[in-house]
């Protein structure tokens, strides 16, 4: 698998239809430029779409990827290495922030094992079991995968794109369940972006203290010198310094994009992910948000270097695709705005140019002329 050949099957979103969703926005009631971002966001939605006046979003779903990161074991996450079950129990059983949140927007929620380091009995029975391997090797020393199980949870996430977009999904929220996948995540930035692991290291989900960041710093530091030498293949660059997890996420994206289905990106996780895409097919972004600034360093370089604007900042750190999900009611009023608001009666023309006026007024003159020449 060549992750290059992606950049001749991604096109760009309908440019003419962008620019009709333009002209229609000048006729609007409402002027332009009074409804800021939403006014972008629906001409987006519009291009995607391939239609005007833009289709409401009416299937959303959101899509969490799953695994595990053997750093973690140097006690660089808030979290125990091996516990990212746990966090995709918390979501399938509704106790978690996204699940709350999910629930009360009415948007499906799936959540697709790829590199979990646990015994399948402690997932909950909703889990998509389609892992790769038990958990990932730990980067600052090993590769996360082999060449083979990178290929495999590319295809992994490619899959899971199609079925979303055979089933009639319209828009993806798409987040991560991970242990460590934020100190993966850094190094694939830094990698790509040319920069020293204390500019990308941040203090994950779960927040950690400064012991704990100069630990990440110096496994981030150590994984980086083994990304650098495979740069020039991003299949090799994910099995190097990614997890199956990361290369799931990435070959969703590339897919979502073929397929045409727009995505909202979460966290630092998927940003990481989405850069590693763009690397592959430089169209790719023009099918993806940014859903939120989640204060992670690396995040916010990657969507600068795949020039995302994040929609939201509300300072929300806890990952689970929960930042991403918040954008989306934005997206959805975007696209009610573009499809109904009425578009402005034409203004009563001046009576001074109407030719009827015009007629009336000279035959008026000439009448008065004439009843002056007879006095």
């Amino acid at each position: 698998m060549n992750l290059d050949d992606f950049s001749d099957l991604i096109e760009r979103p309908d440019g003419a239809v962008r620019r009709d969703a333009e002209d229609r926005r000048e006729r609007l009631a409402v002027p332009p430029g009074a409804l800021g971002r939403l006014d972008e966001l629906g001409e987006w939605l519009t291009a995607a779409q391939g239609a005007v006046p833009v289709r409401p979003v009416e299937r959303p779903r959101v899509v969490l990827f799953a695994g595990d990161h053997q750093v973690a074991s140097l006690d660089v996450s808030g979290r125990p290495a091996g516990g990212a079950y746990a966090l995709v129990r918390a979501v399938l059983d509704g106790a978690s922030p996204l699940a709350v949140l999910a629930r009360r927007m009415d948007v499906p929620v799936r959540v697709v094992d790829a590199g979990l380091d646990c015994d399948p009995e402690l997932l909950p029975e909703d889990v998509v079991r389609r892992r790769v391997r038990r958990g990932g090797g730990r980067i600052d020393i090993e590769d996360a995968l082999t060449p083979e199980e990178a290929e495999q949870a590319v295809r992994l996430g490619m899959a899971v794109a199609d079925e979303e977009a055979d089933s009639g999904t319209d828009l993806v929220v798409l987040g991560d369940l991970s242990v460590g996948g934020t100190t993966a995540a850094a190094v694939l930035i830094a990698a790509l972006c040319g920069t020293d692991a204390s500019v990308v290291t941040g203090r994950g989900g779960a927040g950690i203290d400064d012991l704990a960041w100069m630990r990440k710093c110096a496994a981030v530091r150590d994984a980086l010198r083994r990304a650098r030498p495979v740069l020039g293949d991003q299949l090799e660059l994910l099995a190097a310094a990614g997890g199956a997890d990361l290369a799931a996420i990435t070959g969703f994206l590339l897919q979502s994009a073929v397929r045409r289905m727009p995505v909202i990106l979460d966290g630092v996780v998927s940003a990481a992910c989405a850069l590693v895409a763009q690397r592959a097919a430089f169209r790719a972004p023009d099918w993806w948000l940014a859903g939120q600034l989640s204060g992670e360093p690396a995040q916010a370089k990657a969507l600068d270097r795949m020039a995302l604007e994040p929609l939201l900042d509300q300072k929300v750190t806890v990952g689970e695709g929960v930042g991403a999900l918040l954008a989306l009611p934005l997206v959805q009023a975007a696209a009610a705005f573009a499809a109904e608001l009425p578009e402005r009666e034409p203004y009563p023309e001046d009576p001074g140019t109407v030719p009827e006026a015009v007629e009336k007024a000279e035959k008026a003159e000439e009448t008065g002329k004439g009843e002056a020449g007879e006095e």
